[in-house]
């Protein structure tokens, strides 16, 4: 209008024209005024979260509007997300029908422990002429606690229960040896080894008959989580400690339903938590709750240390799932005695992290001199790892070497398969 009004001064025939187009708008500004003004509660939001996020996973979040005008509106929608997840994309824009209603949903992906706080909800609204916003403010301050992944341990539990472990990319393992339980007697089907036909039963029936067995049970399961500084390293956001805590929830879940019993051992330089083994109802939640609450400086983890207390605190024969990173072969060679003398009384499996940058420097072409030798080095840390799975296996440890995103799967796998040779 400034711009109008100028012109209108040098061609003054226009000036009317101006004036009333002025007094238009400021009309209907007015107008746009009392009708978002004259409602005291002409919106109405609220969100919907859960009281716990899953670290590591996504997690979905709704803000419901309403819209209680009686004529259709614009709005602008503005979450006070926690400040953890650094995002500055919370907008979203939505038409509302008069007296309708709308459902806004998002999703947020936690990748550390702890309490997260979510502020207010801003809803800015505007009639189909905006000539006038609106915001209102709505108090849906909430303080959320981001768990271990309860969404893995529930996606596995099924399985588990479904005894569909395989469908999860979880490998079938021959059954050897005779470490197994008798549990009933059943009709054969194709598959069954011909081995365990009872003779005497397919007698009695006339069809063929087959012993039946189940894993040995109440084996003692712990996971021992290193919380040292080589846990620290990140992938997609989450540091290593994080991923194995997140597995150790899974394995200690899918042992209890398969009737073995689960604790939790952690370790840096100082002692940690150590929760006995047990499969009574209370034991999972006990698990995550201890597995939330664990912090670290990622100082230097003492080997020496953990030996002596489990010696101390583990009178029974268990399989240990030891949660830590090597990254060069002389870190191994300090641990190695320690490891050594673990795996004499006990099932000691070591996993420990693939480094996925240096996979994708592997599968890159070098183009340069430079990237020849970047490749060269790559080439060189690759194959220390595997050089560190060979000497614990040539000392009589079990080994996993996974990438932290095939943590979980590759876990059950090495349990199921320990099981099912009865080394368990």
């Amino acid at each position: 209008m400034v711009i109008a009004f100028v012109v209108a001064f040098y061609v003054p025939v226009i000036e009317g024209v101006v004036r009333i187009i002025l007094f238009t708008l400021i009309g209907l500004t007015l107008f746009d005024l009392l009708l978002l003004y004259t409602q005291r509660h002409g919106i109405f939001a609220r969100r919907t979260v859960t009281d716990r996020l899953s670290n590591g996973d996504i997690n979905p979040v709704e803000i419901v509007v309403e819209n209680h005008y009686a004529f259709p509106i614009h709005t602008t929608t503005i979450d006070e997300i926690p400040h953890q997840f650094q995002r500055r994309d919370i907008r979203f824009l939505a038409n509302l029908p008069s007296r309708g209603s709308k459902v806004i949903s998002y999703e947020l992906r936690p990748v550390k422990r702890g309490e997260f706080v979510f502020g207010k909800v801003h809803v800015y609204v505007n009639t189909v002429m905006g000539l006038v916003t609106r915001r209102y403010t709505f108090d849906q301050g909430k303080d959320v606690a981001v768990y271990p992944s309860y969404m893995q341990m529930r996606k596995y539990e099924l399985l588990a229960i479904h005894n569909q472990l395989t469908d999860s990319g979880i490998k079938k393992i021959r059954r050897v040896g005779h470490n197994r339980e008798f549990e009933q007697i059943k009709e054969y089907v194709v598959g069954d080894d011909i081995r365990t036909i009872n003779w005497k039963a397919t007698a009695r029936r006339n069809q063929l008959m087959v012993n039946s067995y189940q894993d040995e049970k109440a084996q003692q399961v712990y996971a021992v989580i290193d919380k040292g500084r080589a846990m620290q390293m990140p992938f997609e956001g989450m540091t290593l400690l994080d991923y194995a805590i997140n597995a150790s929830l899974v394995i200690s879940n899918i042992a209890i339903l398969k009737s073995d019993r689960a604790g939790l051992v952690t370790f840096q330089h100082k002692d940690g938590t150590l929760i006995p083994a047990s499969r009574r109802n209370a034991q999972m939640q006990l698990l995550m709750e201890a597995l939330y609450k664990q912090k670290t400086a990622f100082k230097e983890a003492d080997y020496a240390r953990l030996y002596t207390r489990l010696q101390y605190k583990l009178t029974q024969r268990s399989l240990l799932l030891l949660f830590t990173n090597f990254e060069s072969h002389a870190s191994l060679e300090r641990q190695l005695p320690y490891l050594r003398k673990l795996a004499k009384r006990h099932v000691l499996v070591v996993i420990f992290f693939e480094n996925t940058e240096l996979r994708q420097l592997l599968d890159k072409q070098a183009e340069s001199l430079e990237e020849i030798y970047i490749k060269t080095i790559a080439e060189k840390f690759s194959f220390e790892k595997r050089l560190i799975a060979k000497e614990l296996k040539r000392h009589g440890i079990h080994t996993v070497l996974t990438a932290p995103q095939n943590l979980t799967v590759d876990t059950i796998n090495k349990y199921l398969e320990l099981k099912a040779r009865g080394i368990i």
